[in-house]
């Protein structure tokens, strides 16, 4: 097989920026590897690989390597056992199995006692000052011979980003599955414990944050001792769009987080709220009073090309779009309780979808499932729920536990993530599509509004 590698610059490996000083360049992906000719490795009768995936092998003594070793044989485990795709054998089964010291002495016979199909080996060494080089190799236990080899280097700034990207290279290799170990979920919090200064009535401050998609390097992005709320990602990853009270009424701003612009695309015309980008990030959909009654509209990025989307009298706003971009679905009370609409993204062909007690924030799944989640009100509080526009059925995925709002779609659309009190604050929870595997992000202060990136 051929060995190709992967050079991951220096700020991506700290994954991008610090807190609210930004850096001049954006982090980009990983680029993507060439063609290879792909071996899979299967389960015994049908079921799923086990795979085995032990610590790094650190091939520089120093302790940093070391601990850098350790740590992405942990996360490269996690971040396989996210997408259910494999059956991971418990770490701390290795404890019998010999350590190998290079891709030469891996005990094959010891790991295929345990009942490994495949066995990931990595190592990693220094390379230059403040660098790492990585290896990453999957063996098929059986044959005892490697059908992935990648190989990547950058900074040593952020151990995490390189098992990370194995995760998704093997993901993809395997499962041809678009993984999101290198994704990023947005969010507000008021884990600072400001206060909003010269307000009407005492009110917490909300700042926007990012994180890793498992919660890792959660991350600042506003400063404003102010209230920023509903964050949405741009398609791109390289802005996030946002309603801010920075001038103490709410207006929609985008900061284009690596390189420290911040726009007011809406300029302060009326109250603007909940932005959502179209799928090629051309345009916002949002809310606005600037007519007098809160309608929704599109316009350019820029602010330019505005268009009114909805008349009526009744309140419409928090809008998702189609992932195709020619359909927009929203909230409205016209029909006496918050119901789930869609209409065309020109304005035409309005149509109710949901007849519910009340529905609230409906996210859009991307390709290529073709259903909507949303929160809606089963009791005291809410619980999320998945409509299919192909079979018109809805299914519920949480029960009760806590009330549970806001959900938004991971980028392959397996994974949802969605605020709940169920622990007795708001956090941010992840979960599948089916409602399984749920866990929790966030455990600082209350934190509202995920939206995962693109």
């Amino acid at each position: 097989m051929r060995h190709s590698r992967v050079t991951l610059a220096a700020g991506l490996a700290a994954a991008g920026l610090a807190a609210a000083a930004w850096p001049g360049r954006a982090p980009e992906a990983a680029p993507q590897q060439p063609t290879e000719v792909i071996l899979s490795i299967s389960g015994e009768a049908g079921a799923r690989p086990r795979y085995a995936v032990p610590d790094f092998i650190a091939r520089t003594a120093d302790a940093e390597t070391q601990a850098a070793a350790a740590l992405m044989g942990t996360v490269l485990w996690d971040d396989l056992a996210f997408e259910r795709e494999f059956y991971m054998i418990p770490r701390d089964t290795y404890r019998t199995i010999p350590a190998a010291r290079s891709f030469a002495d891996i005990p094959f016979d010891r790991w295929r006692e345990l009942g490994a199909d495949g066995l990931v080996v990595g190592t990693v060494e220094r390379a230059g000052a403040g660098g790492f080089r990585v290896e990453v190799r999957l063996f098929d236990v059986r044959a005892r011979r490697s059908v992935v080899a990648k190989e990547y280097s950058g900074s040593a700034a952020n151990p995490r980003l390189y098992a990370h990207t194995a995760a998704d290279d093997i993901h993809q290799q395997q499962r041809a599955l678009r993984g999101v170990a290198r994704t990023k979920l947005t969010f507000s919090s008021d884990r600072d414990g400001e206060r909003v200064a010269n307000a009407v009535s005492a009110r917490d401050v909300k700042e926007i944050y990012i994180a890793d998609y498992d919660g890792a390097n959660q991350r600042r992005v506003t400063v404003t001792r102010k209230l920023n709320i509903m964050p949405r990602w741009s398609p791109d990853a390289r802005s996030i769009a946002y309603t801010s009270y920075r001038r103490d009424f709410p207006d929609v701003y985008v900061s284009q987080i690596y390189q420290g612009a911040l726009e007011n695309p809406t300029g302060g015309r009326g109250q603007n709220w909940l932005p959502a980008w179209s799928p090629d990030g051309t345009r916002l959909c949002f809310t606005s009073t600037r007519d007098g009654n809160s309608e929704l509209y599109v316009m350019n990025r820029d602010g330019t090309g505005l268009l009114r989307l909805t008349t009526h009298p009744a309140i419409d706003t928090t809008p998702t779009w189609s992932p195709g971009g020619t359909q927009i679905a929203f909230v409205s009370d016209r029909s006496g309780s918050p119901q789930i609409y869609i209409v065309d993204a020109d304005g035409l062909n309005l149509r109710r979808l949901t007849s519910e007690s009340w529905c609230d924030r409906p996210t859009w799944s991307p390709a290529p499932f073709n259903e909507i989640a949303y929160a809606s009100k089963t009791g005291p509080g809410y619980d999320i729920v998945i409509y299919d526009l192909a079979t018109q059925e809805r299914r519920q995925l949480t029960s009760g536990r806590g009330s549970n709002e806001s959900p938004a779609y991971a980028p392959n659309g397996r994974h949802l993530a969605f605020m709940s009190t169920r622990t007795g604050r708001t956090q941010i929870f992840v979960m599948g599509r089916d409602g399984q595997d749920v866990r929790q992000i966030t455990t600082a202060g209350n934190n509202y509004t995920p939206d995962w990136s693109r």
